[in-house]
Parts: C-alpha cells; sequence; structure tokens
C-alpha cells in the first residue's frame, strides 16, 4: 500500500525523477542513474564555463592599433595643429604674391608688361622700384612667417608620430615635452600674430606704400592699397586658431599625465597587495573564515 503503483513509477522515471522518487524512500542513486537522469540536450561542458572567454578580452585590450593610440584627444589635436601651421605657411606665401605689386606679378607671369598694363614708361619704371622697395620691407615678416610656422608644424607632426604608444608605455619626457611644447606654441603664436599685424600696419603706413597706392590709384587698381589685405587676416585668423588647438591640447596633456600617474599609483599598489599575500599565504583564508563566522 506504501509504494505507488508500478505504471506511476515508471512514468516518473521516464521523466528523470529517479532521484526524488528514491529520495523520499532513503534510498541513493547510482552514478549510472545520475548519467540517465540528465537532460539529453545538457551537453557535458556547458556545466564548466567556457576557457576561452577569459583569454579573449586581454588580447582584444593589448594589441591596440597605432591608429587608435594617434587618434586620441591629444593626437587629433595636435594633426589639426599641423593642419593649421601649414594654412599659415601658405596664407604668408600668398599674401606676398598679392601685394607685390602687378608689375612683379607680370614679371614672374613670363608676359610682356607694357602690353597687359595701364603703366607705362616712367610710371612703369617708378611701379617698380616701388614695389621692390614695398617688398624688401615685407621680407622680415615673410621669411619669419614661413619659419616660424614650419617650425611648429613640424614639431607638431614629430610629437604626433611620437604619440603612436599607449600613454602609459609612453615616456614621462615624451609627455612633458609635449605639454611644454604646446604651452610655449600657444603663447608664441598669440604673441607672433600680434606682432605681424603691427608689423603689416607701420609698412603699410609709410611713405612707400602712400606712394604706391596713389601711383596704382591713377591707372585704375583702386584694389592695391595701404590696407591690410584679405591674406594677412588669413594668416592673422588661422594662426589664432592654431593658439587655441594649442592651448586645447595643453589642457588634454595634463589629463594624461594625471591619468597616467593615477594608474602608476594603482599597478604599485596591487604589486604591493600581491607581496603582502605572498609573504602571508595563510591571511586570505583565515580571513574568509573569520568572515563566515
Amino acid at each position: 500500500m506504501s509504494q505507488p503503483p508500478r505504471s506511476n513509477r515508471v512514468h516518473r522515471e521516464r521523466n528523470g525523477d529517479h532521484r526524488n522518487y528514491r529520495d523520499s524512500h532513503g534510498d541513493r542513486p547510482s552514478s549510472s542513474d545520475r548519467s540517465s537522469s540528465r537532460p539529453p540536450y545538457y551537453p557535458r561542458e556547458a556545466d564548466s564555463p567556457p576557457k576561452h572567454q577569459g583569454r579573449d578580452v586581454p588580447r582584444v585590450e593589448h594589441h591596440d592599433s597605432q591608429c587608435t593610440n594617434i587618434c586620441s584627444r591629444r593626437g587629433i589635436v595636435l594633426i589639426c595643429a599641423v593642419l593649421t601651421n601649414a594654412l599659415v605657411l601658405i596664407c604668408v606665401v600668398a599674401a606676398q604674391m598679392v601685394t607685390s605689386g602687378l608689375s612683379a606679378m607680370g614679371g614672374l607671369g613670363g608676359f610682356d608688361i607694357n602690353s597687359n598694363f595701364n603703366l607705362q614708361g616712367t610710371e612703369l619704371q617708378k611701379a617698380r622700384d616701388l614695389d621692390m622697395q614695398y617688398s624688401q620691407m615685407r621680407a622680415p615678416g615673410i621669411y619669419g612667417g614661413i619659419a616660424f610656422s614650419l617650425t611648429f608644424g613640424v614639431l607638431s607632426l614629430l610629437f604626433v608620430v611620437a604619440g603612436n604608444k599607449p600613454a602609459h608605455v609612453m615616456s614621462k619626457k615624451l609627455l612633458y615635452g609635449s605639454l611644454v611644447f604646446q604651452a610655449v606654441g600657444a603663447v608664441m603664436y598669440v604673441v607672433a600674430v600680434g606682432l605681424y599685424l603691427h608689423f603689416i600696419i607701420r609698412v603699410n603706413s609709410t611713405d612707400v606704400c602712400q606712394q604706391r597706392e596713389r601711383l596704382y590709384s591713377r591707372s585704375g587698381y583702386t584694389w592695391m592699397n595701404c590696407d591690410v589685405s584679405g591674406a594677412d587676416a588669413a594668416v592673422a585668423l588661422f594662426g589664432l586658431i592654431t593658439a587655441i588647438l594649442y592651448i586645447a591640447g595643453t589642457v588634454f596633456t595634463v589629463q594624461t599625465i594625471r591619468g597616467v600617474k593615477r594608474y602608476h599609483q594603482e599597478r604599485k599598489r596591487r604589486e604591493v597587495e600581491r607581496q603582502q599575500a605572498r609573504a602571508n599565504p595563510q591571511r586570505a583564508p583565515l580571513r574568509a573564515e573569520t568572515t563566515a563566522v
């Protein structure tokens, strides 16, 4: 009477209830019953966690491409600074070509000046002399602007190429050098833009420029005046943009240096904890037993 009918027992055994049924009667299932009670859709490998999941993560973290490191915030700012330095260089050369005068541009073009310009005879010779004097007066600003923009552009490009490694792997001297370079570059570009505009305005206020303006105005070339040209204004604009980029790069580099410091401090702290754990191997299990109690 205490045992269930045989049909119910067989039905329960088919549904995998060996353990529940035999436990209720105090019987201990055998190893064959345990294996047979496993559902057929559970593979044996599912009981243990997959081993390849923990191995793929560090591979992704430690095998970053050089583009990933270069295209950080610092790298993008320096790349933009390289481009703006190139634009400053182009605008400096363009300003010299535009303000050099029609006679100088005609000579560069390789065509007959007398047949293309309204200036003839003594006026043409005087225009040539005035153009030459004006170009010589602007020469310090032109050569200085070319050397300045070219130097900062090349140095910015070198720091971009040197930043193809993660920040915590890079040399501290390189990080601090990039910080000093961008901070100094921002200040020097603001000063350089101010000096350039002051120099151009002073050259345009001379008698040579005034005589040159009147000479060209009589011949119908009113655009050849003593005002600040559009190319000179473009030099100042791109120079200020470059200074802003260097300021932003300085801020990002400071943040990077702080992050590297925190990384090394955390690394040292973990190393100290590992050494303490190796020195006291019984400390961890004692803590576990005390916590459990």
